[in-house]
């Protein structure tokens, strides 16, 4: 694969990540301004439901990729000295990949 397919990849993932996310956010307000959750109870049972465990599972998907492409991006065009380099996009790595761990265990626990 050329070089320049792999920008168009990221540059795709990074357009369909955002378009997603937004989209989930204006849903995600106009359902708390229908019906706001005012308590535990309320959110839990809200969260039971597999389309909202489906829906925010998409989301968390697409943050996390989305920050992936946006941080890999600025990793590579700015820091230089390839060890540094690599060692921030294993860090990075790493991080992403335990915020994934930590989410779905959060959502896989809620319904």
């Amino acid at each position: 694969m050329s070089h320049g397919a792999q920008g168009m990849n990221a540059w795709l993932v990074q357009r369909i990540s955002a378009i997603y996310i937004a989209l989930f956010l204006i849903y995600l307000l106009l359902i708390l301004a229908i019906d706001p959750f005012l308590s535990f109870d309320g959110w839990q049972e809200w969260m039971a439901s597999p389309l909202q465990t489906i829906t925010f599972s998409l989301f968390f998907i697409a943050l996390l990729l989305h920050a992936w492409v946006g941080i890999r991006d600025v990793i590579l065009d700015y820091i230089h000295p390839t060890l540094l380099r690599l060692l921030m996009l294993t860090l990075l790595m790493a991080l992403l990949l335990g915020e994934a761990v930590w989410v779905f265990k959060i959502l896989l626990g809620a319904g």
